[in-house]
């Protein structure tokens, strides 16, 4: 059963706390099984259009429908979490997408194979919402501001880590057994962390029920749709995963053909580049702690431009140095901002959880949308127009970071700096 939490200081977990550790690196492995389990075809793309006799852009659905799916799954969890409390809905969610992601392994060959293979992978979409619709609103409840930055940088670092291990497994076990024998691997390390998350996890001490009945949620709802930093935010959320997307899609396509010719487990080392995720997250989310979320997530944004700009050139090396870049500066930003919009909404008296749902939400719109377009691009024009896409995409996202440089704080005289009070003040 979930670790009981035991008392604690009333205004969160603190660093050293003993909680703290374990309710962060209870996410962190969460973060790391969603991921995993999330990601897992992306680097089997090119054989199950191969398997399934799909174009490419028809292939990427392995991948947009999951996020698509777990898009419309965050509309609920989202309200479903401030009425019924976190961490049960984590645990249910991990163990329901393990399980699922065992399932996608038995989808049989042909026409009929690829719509079921399809609709296993959108039911696991929708069951994985379950935890990133309440991780940052548990730990904007459970831990102190002077620990929430690193704690949620922890996390999302956890999400990085796990799109790397569930891609390098995948690709990994595909060289060795084909794509069922990948998505088994990846099943089963989504039940591994499930049975660790149940064992680490502090009970929730300071959730507090919202209102039921469809008025008050629909008042939850318009106070996450009505501030403007808020709308800033999901902007950049779906930009900046619709480029990210768009580039790791087509990736394994542009590396396993001419000049590079790479197999499968070759071309799959390229997902070694998510450990500087995992870095550029916890860094990012410790630095906007110190000089504030304004002056971090511009940066960050231009800095995956940067690298996106990189991969144009032919050398592999260049490549993958380009894609490693991108993937620092998209993790630090997406780090900040997700933190930035539960911390934007508990200062604004907004409902937590929704405003990191909605944020969710436009994150995988933004998936979902880029991911398609990436295959399609790549099927179309070659990686020029794979870039062209994603770097529209980069472009837009460091437009609204500056408007919401500009955005006003909640906190009356107060830049956008955090203090020993109240770092969240970074948020506002």
């Amino acid at each position: 059963m979930t670790a009981a939490a035991p008392a604690g200081p009333p205004d969160g977990y603190r660093a050293g706390d003993p909680a703290l550790r374990r309710a962060s690196w209870a996410l962190f492995l969460a973060g790391v099984a969603v991921f995993a389990l999330l990601y897992a075809p992306q680097p089997l793309l090119p054989q199950l259009a191969t398997d399934y006799a799909v174009s490419p852009a028809r292939a990427t659905l392995a991948v947009s429908a999951t996020t698509a799916a777990l898009a419309v799954g965050l509309l609920v969890a989202g309200p479903v979490s401030e009425r019924l409390g976190r961490t049960a809905l984590v645990h249910a969610s991990l163990v329901a997408a393990s399980a699922l992601g065992l399932l996608v392994a038995l989808a049989p060959s042909g026409h009929g194979g690829w719509a079921l293979l399809i609709g296993l992978r959108a039911l696991q979409g929708l069951v994985l919402a379950g935890l990133p619709a309440v991780a940052v609103a548990y730990l904007r409840e459970e831990v102190h501001p002077s620990a929430a930055g690193a704690a949620t940088g922890l996390y999302i670092g956890g999400n990085a880590l796990g799109g790397m291990l569930g891609r390098l497994l995948s690709s990994g076990l595909a060289e060795l057994g084909g794509w069922r024998a990948a998505q088994v691997g990846v099943g089963v390390l989504g039940l591994v962390c499930a049975v660790a998350v149940w064992r680490l996890l502090p009970s929730s001490r300071r959730f507090v029920p919202a209102d039921a009945g469809l008025r008050p949620l629909a008042r939850r709802t318009a106070g996450v749709l009505t501030d403007p930093a808020l709308l800033a935010l999901y902007g950049v959320s779906l930009t900046l995963m619709g480029a990210f997307l768009a580039a790791w899609n087509a990736i394994g396509f542009r590396l396993e053909a001419p000049p590079y010719s790479l197999g499968p487990a070759v071309a799959g080392l390229m997902f070694a580049v998510y450990a500087l995720g995992s870095v550029s997250s916890a860094r990012g989310g410790r630095l906007a702690d110190r000089v504030g979320r304004r002056a971090v997530v511009p940066v960050a944004v231009a800095v995956m431009g940067a690298g996106l700009l990189v991969t144009l050139a032919a050398p592999l090396w260049a490549v993958v140095v380009g894609m490693a870049v991108l993937t620092a500066g998209f993790f630090a930003a997406h780090g900040v901002a997700s933190g930035w919009v539960a911390a934007r909404a508990g200062l604004g008296g907004r409902a937590t959880a929704q405003a990191a749902s909605t944020y969710l939400f436009a994150y995988y719109v933004g998936s979902s949308l880029g991911g398609t377009a990436g295959g399609a691009a790549w099927a179309g024009g070659g990686w020029g127009a794979v870039v062209a896409v994603a770097g529209g995409c980069v472009l837009v996202a460091l437009v609204l970071s500056a408007l919401l440089a500009r955005t006003r704080s909640l906190l009356p005289g107060r830049d956008d700096r955090p203090d020993r009070l109240d770092p969240a003040a970074g948020a506002s």
